[in-house]
């Protein structure tokens, strides 16, 4: 297990550093999908303690922090005053502290934005993210895998425990409807995947963890979502925003929106052309008739779908308008998907 380890091939952009498959990514997929996968991530992490932190993130953001208790484990969203999707979070309420992992990168935004936002509260948020890993378990066997390496196991999603060293394990129902993030210590990343893998999960690259969450049409910020990007546009009306609480930044538009229905884009799966290995960039326009209708988030290569992309497109375009993407056609999947919901 330990040369497959060393055999990783490290992702580039956002991503770099990271392993981003181990030889074979298409097999790295299909044992996540079959048994259990476990994946090296980049989060940065920021945690808020404080007598008033629970209060406080609830008027600030769009999430019903008020009513967590601990263990519970919710996503959020920072809007801008016009209701567009600035940050979002995985926020865990644990041992009277939130835990805060986003986006790598993304930990001084977020730091910023609260510290702006504190006027009185008795709050202390801090980045730490040179202090803590990021680790996933994927698959139908993820809690086999967690109680096979002596990890607890939460009872459901949304609910995670502590770990003995600092940290906690946290229930997922997405990338596949059974996952765990695990937060670590960063000097301990490499061994905990390294238990992991000795306890049933096959190690896989952050690009099988990446080919599932698009296949389960689900959202990454900063590539399914623009300075524009609404909440309703991409699914996080109700994983990541409550709509049953008091004013926070931008809540006037997600009523307005939600009221009258029909948000003005939507995130599709789409199927790319398949004569190339080369992938469109995120961002690159989706075309109809001439007209540029949307644009490419993330693309890749999945191990039974082919070559595709998620993709943010108008709303009012016909189902059955031609697509392009870089000169080629493309097929919008409208099938349903249930992972996570």
């Amino acid at each position: 297990m330990t040369s497959n380890l060393e055999r990783a091939v490290l992702g580039t952009g956002r991503d770099a550093g990271v392993p981003w498959h181990y030889g074979d990514p298409l097999a790295e997929q299909r044992r996540a999908v079959r048994g259990a996968g476990v994946v090296q991530r980049d989060r940065d992490v920021v945690t808020v303690s404080g007598v008033d932190r629970l209060g406080w993130l609830h008027s600030i953001t769009s999430q019903h922090f008020a009513a967590l208790a601990d263990g519970d484990a919710v996503e959020s969203l920072v809007l801008s005053p016009h209701g567009h999707v600035e940050q979002h979070w995985q926020a865990t309420e644990l041992g009277g502290t939130v835990w805060i992992d986003t986006e790598a990168g993304e930990g001084p935004e977020v730091i910023g934005y609260l510290q702006k936002m504190i006027f009185m509260k008795r709050v202390e948020p801090l980045d730490v993210s040179a202090d803590w890993g990021v680790v996933s378990v994927v698959g139908p066997q993820t809690a086999t895998v967690l109680a096979a390496a002596g990890y607890p196991v939460p009872d459901r999603p949304g609910r995670a425990v502590s770990l003995p060293a600092g940290g906690f394990v946290r229930r997922m129902s997405w990338p596949t409807d059974d996952a765990a993030d695990l937060l670590v210590p960063a000097g301990q990343v490499t061994d905990t995947v390294a238990a992991l893998a000795g306890a049933g999960a096959e190690p896989i690259g952050l690009w099988a963890f990446e080919a599932l969450r698009v296949e389960a049409r689900r959202p990454r910020l900063k590539y399914e979502t623009d300075h524009r990007t609404i909440p309703h546009e991409v699914g996080w009306i109700n994983r990541a925003v409550h709509l049953d609480k008091g004013c926070y930044r931008g809540q006037e538009t997600v009523a307005r929106v939600h009221n009258l229905g029909r948000p003005p884009r939507r995130l599709v799966l789409v199927h790319l052309a398949g004569e190339s290995d080369e992938l469109p960039e995120p961002g690159t326009p989706v075309e109809s008739a001439g007209r540029t209708v949307g644009f490419i988030g993330t693309a890749l290569h999945h191990h039974e779908l082919g070559p595709v992309a998620l993709a943010v497109v108008k709303r009012s375009l016909a189902t059955d308008a031609p697509l392009e993407v870089d000169g080629s056609p493309v097929a919008v999947d409208d099938d349903p998907v249930t992972v996570g919901l």
